[in-house]
């Protein structure tokens, strides 16, 4: 006879049947010793005819269990893949989903190493505040080499230094000062991308929670 459940249902039996095999399996004695002159069996001091009842009994019990476990997450891992959710930014599998959910938060199966997206991130952000760093560095020397540059020519009369600015100093500083080349927008591409990502999450946790509530399966 088929059963019928919410995969919100399996999941809580599969994850109770993780503990309760291990628990059976930890507990469980399936080999023990015993003497020609002694009634008990060494270690659980109980009769030998009681103690092969006990072991098979106890490995019967954790097939059994494991063959649920088997089955309930074949039939979730089956749901997950013909299971479709759609989020603002495309329509996945389940099973899609919670992988990309996973990767985004490394926890897949490469940990870190393929959240591609916050590398990338990462990288913008790094890049772009060091080059910001060295046009803040070299224009500074610029300005030092501009200001030494009027006062050899003017002479160390502040006033005339201020009043009088030389077009050749000028000239000197538009083609030596360090510009930055920022193609992407850097700052505002990865705020675009930070948002993407937090709301590609949400709606991730919200439309899987939703059809693990609302989806059945057979097995």
């Amino acid at each position: 006879m088929s059963e019928r459940m919410l995969v919100t249902q399996a999941l809580d039996e599969r994850d109770l049947l993780v503990k309760k095999i291990n628990d059976k399996i930890q507990k469980a004695s399936f080999v023990d010793t015993i003497k020609p002159n002694v009634e008990l069996v060494y270690n659980k001091r109980i009769k030998k005819e009681e103690f092969i009842q006990a072991a098979s009994s106890a490995y019967q019990q954790i097939i059994d269990l494991i063959a649920r476990f088997q089955t309930i997450d074949a039939a979730i891992i089956n749901s997950n893949a013909n299971t479709k959710i759609t989020t603002s930014y495309g329509t996945y599998t389940v099973a899609a989903a919670i992988s990309l959910r996973s990767r985004l938060r490394n926890m897949g199966a490469y940990d870190n190493k393929a959240n591609f997206e916050d590398k990338l991130r990462y990288k913008l952000r790094q890049e772009y505040s060091s080059r910001v760093c060295v046009c803040d560095k070299e224009n500074a020397k610029l300005k030092e080499t501009a200001d030494s540059m009027r006062l050899s020519i003017l002479g160390k009369d502040t006033k005339v230094k201020e009043d009088k600015p030389l077009a050749v100093v000028d000239a000197y500083i538009k083609e030596n000062t360090t510009k930055l080349v920022d193609p992407l927008s850097v700052e505002k591409l990865t705020a675009n991308l930070d948002e993407k990502r937090d709301k590609l999450l949400s709606e991730l946790d919200t439309q899987i929670k939703v059809s693990n509530a609302t989806t059945f399966i057979e097995f």
